[in-house]
């Protein structure tokens, strides 16, 4: 039963958490080419129900075993159904499944800033929104994944997106840039007003395929980012995990980032009876730029295809 006409791969069963991943009707067969990309690679490039559309240090991959049984079973992928090591995205959680399609970046270009969700573009193509805690990684993170070095801009100053900011992939599906939530430098009413517009954007837009919610593996986990997958999954807002700055060890500050995304997942473990997305990235390395962009492909290609 689906909660409301939203895309998402998760949603909230009652407040608060428990979430889960919801079951989406389909719209239309999926498109011979699409069902024929099958997983297929990224190559060198490199959540869901959703609504009627028109209505440092480098360390190694982790060992597979860090994914033990909570694995993300992405749309197509039956639960119960045989998967094998291969099958899953290296430093990641996630199952390649049916969906999954060309992956590759071939042009990438900034469309505009908005000041409000209103404002944003109104046509029908599917997007990924990035959000995260001031100083995450998040234009680092889009630069990566668009290999423009300056798509989103990246700045020494926490805090300096303050807009909704549109990036048109293939001229096909978007990135969006969100203001980063928890600067303390920032004033209160600035931090209100990024919370408010920003709130405002998930609640209303059709278009959002789901949220790449960005963790700093390089210290361990922090109560606001928990708080703030805490508020996507009560208004059923997908969310994939990915936690950046994975070729980063701190001193002084605790942990490897392996042990802080353990630490993490032991966290939320509670609060999900089915295993939301994560994967391992680096903007530095390009760790993880692959696979979350295959990830993207088959939930971007479910709900083109398949969604209502």
């Amino acid at each position: 039963m689906l909660l409301r006409p939203r895309p998402s791969l998760l949603r909230a069963l009652a407040p608060p958490p428990p979430l889960t991943r919801a079951c989406v009707p389909a719209r239309r067969t999926l498109s011979a080419a699409a069902e024929a990309a099958g997983a297929a690679s990224v190559g060198d490039a490199a959540p869901a129900p959703a609504v009627p559309r028109k209505s440092s240090r480098k360390l190694a991959p982790p060992p597979r075993d860090i994914v033990k049984t909570a694995l993300f079973l992405p749309p197509g992928v039956e639960p119960g159904a045989a998967v094998t090591p291969d099958m899953v995205i290296p430093g990641s959680n996630i199952v390649v499944g049916p969906y999954a399609g060309d992956a590759r970046v071939k042009e990438a270009e900034f469309v505009g800033s908005s000041a409000r969700a209103r404002d944003c573009p109104k046509d029908d193509r599917p997007e990924f929104a990035v959000l995260g805690r001031s100083n995450v990684g998040k234009s680092s993170l889009i630069n990566a994944l668009t290999r423009r070095k300056e798509a989103a801009l990246t700045s020494k100053k926490p805090g300096k997106t303050q807009t909704i900011n549109h990036f048109l992939v293939n001229k096909s599906w978007y990135l969006v840039d969100l203001p980063g939530y928890g600067f303390a430098a920032a004033s209160q009413s600035a931090r209100m007003d990024w919370s408010s517009f920003t709130k405002g954007y998930f609640l209303n837009r059709d278009t959002l395929v789901g949220v790449l919610l960005l963790i700093d593996a390089s210290i361990p986990p922090q109560k606001i980012d928990l708080d703030c997958a805490n508020w996507l999954g009560r208004n059923n807002i997908g969310l994939t995990f990915v936690f950046t700055k994975c070729d980063k060890v701190k001193k002084g500050k605790g942990g490897r980032p392996d042990e802080n995304i353990k630490v993490f997942q032991d966290t939320i473990s509670g609060l999900y009876p089915e295993p939301p997305p994560w994967i391992m990235t680096s903007s530095v390395t390009g760790l993880g730029r692959d696979g979350l962009l295959l990830h993207m492909s088959q939930l971007r290609n479910y709900w083109d295809n398949e969604a209502v």
